[in-house]
């Protein structure tokens, strides 16, 4: 059986066990072969493979969610992939890099005990690509008309270099996703806000060092003064409102109204700052949400019209506009999906998200946002030094943020960058300055490859870096084969000191990980080394810091920025001294906690139930919308109320009712 340079490859279908389960048949590119997949067994397609070949494939689901696996000859996994869905189609792709020889493509239920047809097909069968182009087209083979799609655009001296879209901007009607269809870039829009503010400011408008309460009197008064500046850096001390919503019980991820003066409304609630104005980091939704408001009534223009009348098409960025509301008409854009149970579902923008998001834009128009960093066309170049300028926290350190923009470094090249995601949006942008280059990925689904991004900084810019650590192209597209001794080493949860003391668990299935976000469905890891993991499906990653042959004791979730966790174990506790119902007068709601199955589970009118994992003394870790809990007692040891968080909004407290 030798795979073919063309359109096809000879493959063998077996059992688990091993016995060849159907003859020899020859898997044509396009042409699907369909199997039943049995509860608790395990399909395997072997394929024989030369060195520096490339093959993608997808696997059609009816009535089973699957799982596929790929491994190489050596028995060394080079791909594992886990969509939620039994009605999403289960891509794969690799490559051989200089490994020829005998690979399987391993097919197993996800849910122990389910069943169903498969239908497997091969969609590309060839010479793995050496040109940036290909290499990048290649590492976009798992997006298909039928699944929701990104857009890749490479930019240099305000031109496009590369650009092209893959999968559908719109299920429902077919459109295709292309170089022109305007896409949600969540919070990629942040950089625009601090350059409408510093642009302002520029023109005598206002002064960065303004008390926010100036614009916006209405605004409580803490008694410190919180200045715009402070706005544009995430160093208020202001708790994040979408967080503080969805603690509130709003169905925000399903929709859920938000009004566009409801930040204030929130922010008036709030006892006191969680921080010192300029002492912390702290990401926030809210005062960009505040700086639209400044804009509007310093300019008295609507937000979405002042920017694309004074920022927007002053670039030539004709196909970008500000998304005011979900219900905004926004011409050919895309739609934005979810996987579901039953495949891929959609779902509508967040409200109130202007400033803070809320932007659609095109890699066309992008190019010409990030050649103005090198001009400064718009606003000259004291401005673009104003807001690429790193914030100094109150402590003398760096926060590596300026205003809308994080301010780094990658392998030798200066970077600024940043990320977005709305519900189900997501985009990476990155501008190298000394170079007037830069690239960008947007997607309507967070699902997409999560390697394309680090294929097009390599493809295209590798060559002005500092040599990466070598890995085979299959390594590089599917990750790194580690121990099943190692994986159970990382196993376990973890406390985020950094995101409010949110529990992360990890958990070993099968030969490999998956990761368990609050509230969300497990995402698998993907190894790129022996200590560092790829979430699959999310722009993030996770290093374990392991001595010895113990387990890990903490890791480094990289998501906006570094996070520490460390591991956490279940200690013996009497759950029924928390058991009770608790009301927040700051949120006007009540939340209601007993003891089920031996776990203290919290539950609200809208949400819930959800478990409360004991950490340490009085404090527990749960899933989203609550993933802090503090209880509090009186001078007897009697519990009186806790404080809830969910690490952009903490410190809320709630008093217990009595019986």
């Amino acid at each position: 059986m030798k795979a073919c340079l063309t359109s096809s490859v000879a493959l063998v279908l077996l059992s688990a066990s091993g016995v060849a389960a159907q003859q020899a048949s020859r898997l044509t590119v396009g042409k699907p072969v369909s199997a039943t997949l049995a509860a608790n067994d395990t399909l395997r397609y072997e394929l024989t493979l030369p060195a520096r070949h490339f093959v993608a494939g997808r696997i059609d689901q009816d009535g089973v969610d699957a799982t596929v696996t790929v491994t190489g000859p050596a028995g060394a996994r080079v791909f594992r992939g886990a969509r939620v869905g039994r009605g999403a189609p289960e891509a794969f792709a690799f490559a051989t890099d200089s490994v020829a020889g005998r690979y399987t493509i391993a097919i197993a239920p996800a849910t122990a005990g389910s069943s169903g047809v498969v239908r497997v097909q091969l969609t590309r069968s060839e010479r793995a690509a050496t040109t940036p182009s290909g290499k990048v087209d290649q590492a976009a083979a798992q997006l298909y008309p039928d699944t929701p799609g990104a857009v890749v655009g490479v930019m240099q001296g305000g031109q496009l270099t590369f650009v092209k879209a893959y999968g559908a901007a719109d299920l429902t009607n077919g459109l295709p996703f292309t170089a022109e269809t305007p896409t949600n870039i969540g919070s990629t829009s942040k950089q625009f806000t601090g350059f409408a503010l510093t642009l302002l400011a520029s023109r005598g408008k206002l002064s960065l060092d303004d008390d926010v309460r100036k614009h916006i009197p209405e605004l409580k008064d803490f008694g410190t003064k919180i200045t715009l500046r402070h706005l544009l850096t995430h160093t208020t001390g202001y708790r994040e409102f979408i967080n503080l919503l969805l603690i509130e019980g709003r169905q925000v991820m399903e929709g859920d109204y938000i009004g566009s003066d409801e930040v204030i409304k929130v922010l008036n609630r709030q006892p006191a700052l969680q921080n010192v104005p300029g002492a912390e980091f702290n990401y926030n939704n809210s005062a960009f949400s505040l700086a639209t408001i400044v804009v509007e009534r310093v300019t008295g223009r609507p937000f979405a019209e002042w920017m694309r009348e004074e920022v927007f098409l002053p670039l030539g960025m004709t196909k970008t506009w500000v998304r005011a509301n979900p219900g905004q008409i926004v011409p050919h854009r895309t739609v934005g999906y979810q996987a579901g149970a039953f495949g891929f579902r959609e779902v509508r923008d967040l409200h109130a998200s202007a400033g803070a998001g809320g932007i659609y834009t095109t890699p066309g128009d992008i190019a010409k946002w990030m050649h103005n960093y090198k001009t400064g066309a718009l606003g000259g170049p004291a401005v673009i030094k104003e807001m690429t300028t790193s914030f100094v926290l109150n402590s003398g350190a760096p926060a590596n943020y300026g205003y809308g923009i994080f301010i780094d470094s990658t392998r030798g090249v200066k970077r600024w960058q940043h990320g977005g995601n709305d519900v189900a949006h997501s985009s990476t942008f990155v501008y190298f300055p000394d170079l007037d280059a830069g690239y960008v990925v947007f997607s309507n689904y967070q699902g997409v490859p999560g390697g394309i991004a680090g294929v097009v900084a390599d493809a295209y810019f590798g060559q002005y870096m500092t040599p990466a650590p070598q890995r085979s192209s299959a390594t590089a597209a599917s990750g790194v084969d580690v121990p099943a001794a190692t994986l159970r080493r990382y196993a376990g949860k973890y406390q985020m000191t950094t995101l409010g003391d949110l529990l992360l668990t990890v958990e070993q299935q099968g030969g490999g990980l998956r990761l368990q976000l609050p509230g969300q469905a497990p995402l698998p890891l993907r190894a790129t080394s022996m200590t560092s993991f790829d979430v699959v499906g999310a722009p993030a990653k996770i290093t374990f810091n392991a001595e010895g042959e113990g387990p890990a004791q903490s890791i480094t979730f990289n998501q906006n920025g570094e996070h520490p966790g460390k591991r956490v174990e279940a200690q013996a506790v009497d759950l029924s001294r928390f058991a009770g119902r608790y009301f927040s007068e700051e949120l006007e709601t009540i939340y209601e906690l007993s003891v089920e199955k031996g776990q203290l589970v919290i539950r609200h009118r809208r949400f819930g139930p959800a478990a409360l994992t004991h950490t340490s003394g009085d404090n527990f870790t749960g899933t989203l919308p609550v993933s802090q809990v503090v209880f509090r007692r009186d001078a007897l040891g009697n519990v009186t109320g806790f404080e809830a968080g969910n690490g952009r909004s903490r410190g809320i407290v709630f008093e217990r009712i009595p019986r």
